[in-house]
């Protein structure tokens, strides 16, 4: 039984949203355009997609946003642009981020900028990280949160120092907001309070929104109309993304009201995991509905009894597995989201005490 069958053969679901099938969300998109009396935009121009754009827009107290077909497109168009704009292709970035990670060498195959890697791969860079930095910046890219350490996150007061210190440098500010939604609701604050003093923002319409895919890039009108002219010249000007804007207008409003549950359901878990002493949870703290858990065992062991679980007790503990530093450990991911929101406390402890003696019979 291949991954995908068996969590699907499972009653129990951990992480995560719950997972409608394509015929579902296509009915559920098909019924929402019939209420609605939606049509389709048209390269880009039509009601939907605009008023998608001007909400957002609103969201993040910005003042205009464009749709994208991808987050790796908007990303590399903003900073390319913003380098432009300061005579410096040099873009400040955490060494984890998505686009040293994920997107192989885009940035550097397509000349859009020269990436320097800055601070400690463990933790959110620093302002002083930033400020010992002796070069000119075109720009600094910072992600609210980094999935890649946890879901972690700058203090306020740190964040607001580094708006501070790019604003009075000229330095242009990119919100990689993949999960920025997320990260508000860690932060107790408005989107447009994370946003505030950025110049651009990009926000992904599938993650924690639950779309079939796209982003938004937003920022000042000039450098958005700026940024939709790029995504022609990128191939970016698909006829009609009236799928992707349908799919994430009609639940954009209960995904964003859902946030706050999902991080306190989130620091309801990182008490509960107290109790289990070989599942390891990265932050210390929640910072968002996102964390890692790491585990005493190999990949392989740890692949090996999630599956196990999930075929003898039909619950579904995590996704991926990834190598860790140390030998003989891992650690996965996991996103808090409706799954975790729905179970009981005691069907989550069951869930818990059954990985805990997994993990402690294969060490």
């Amino acid at each position: 039984m291949d991954e995908s069958t068996l969590r699907r053969a499972c009653h129990t679901v951990l992480p995560g949203h719950r997972q409608p099938t394509p015929a579902q969300t296509f009915a559920a998109m098909a019924a929402w355009c019939e209420q609605h009396g939606i049509e389709h935009d048209v390269y880009g121009e039509g009601e939907l997609i605009q008023a998608l754009e001007r909400k957002v827009a609103a969201l993040l107290g910005m003042e205009a946003a464009v749709f994208c077909i991808t987050g790796t497109m908007a990303q590399a168009t903003a900073l390319r642009l913003a380098c432009a704009a300061r005579g410096s292709a040099l873009v400040a970035l955490h060494p984890t981020a998505h686009i040293l990670k994920h997107e192989r060498a885009n940035h550097q195959l397509f000349e859009h900028f020269t990436a320097l890697p800055t601070g400690n791969p463990h933790r959110p860079f620093t302002l002083d990280e930033l400020q010992a930095i002796p070069d000119r910046l075109g720009a600094v890219a910072l992600e609210l949160p980094a999935r890649e350490i946890g879901g972690q996150a700058p203090s306020w007061q740190e964040l607001t120092a580094i708006k501070d210190h790019c604003a009075s440098t000229g330095v242009h500010l990119h919100i990689d907001g993949a999960r920025l939604w997320e990260a508000a609701a860690g932060y107790g604050k408005a989107p447009a309070e994370l946003a505030a003093g950025c110049d651009s923002v990009y926000v992904s319409l599938y993650k924690g929104i639950g779309g079939l895919g796209g982003a938004m890039l937003a920022g000042r009108h000039a450098f958005v109309e700026q940024a939709r002219e790029w995504y022609r010249r990128q191939g970016g000007n698909v006829i009609h993304r009236t799928p992707y804007v349908v799919a994430a207008a009609m639940q954009l409003d209960a995904r964003l009201a859902a946030m706050p549950a999902c991080f306190r359901r989130t620091q309801w878990l990182f008490d509960a995991l107290r109790r289990y002493r070989l599942l390891r949870p990265n932050p210390e703290q929640p910072q968002a509905n996102l964390l890692h858990l790491h585990l005493p065992v190999a990949r392989d062991a740890a692949l090996a009894i999630r599956n196990r679980i999930a075929q003898e007790h039909g619950v579904w503990l995590h996704n991926q597995v990834h190598h860790a530093a140390l030998p003989r450990t891992s650690y996965i991911e996991w996103y808090v989201g409706d799954n975790l929101l729905a179970l009981p406390d005691d069907a989550v402890h069951g869930a818990l005490a059954t990985w805990q003696a997994a993990l402690e019979a294969a060490r």
